[in-house]
């Protein structure tokens, strides 16, 4: 079995309160914990308007998890999206190995060092 990298984003309903919230949130890295899978980073983005209505709402708890597993990892975790009515949508997509660098790096905030040197640059000219 060959181990891959994911990142899954799910949106979770905005009716819930912020502790209903974190229960989902550990509910799903419970799943994949469950299912030897190792989570790298978990980011609450927060609370965001929808592109369009979905199930009469607006807005949205948007969530990222970046993992890695094997076998029917993703399969499993779907799953247990489509039996929860508090996700709203989500989406699992395999990383390459550069997405997995750019996640390492954007983590790390070598990102935004190198964009303020870049200014920083441009201002000294």
């Amino acid at each position: 079995m060959e181990v891959r990298n994911y990142e899954t984003v799910f949106i979770v309903t905005p009716v819930l309160n912020e502790g209903q919230v974190q229960e989902t949130v550990e509910k799903f890295t419970q799943v994949l914990k469950e299912n030897s899978a190792d989570i790298l980073s978990t980011e609450a983005w927060g609370l965001r308007k929808l592109a369009y209505p979905i199930q009469k709402k607006t807005t949205g708890y948007y969530f990222c998890l970046e993992f890695t597993g094997s076998g029917n990892i993703v399969d499993v975790l779907e799953l247990a999206y489509r039996r929860d009515e508090r996700i709203i949508r989500f989406l699992t997509t395999v990383l390459d190995k550069h997405a997995v660098d750019y996640n390492r790096r954007r983590r790390n905030g070598e990102m935004n060092q190198q964009k303020a040197a870049k200014e920083t640059e441009a201002v000294a000219q």
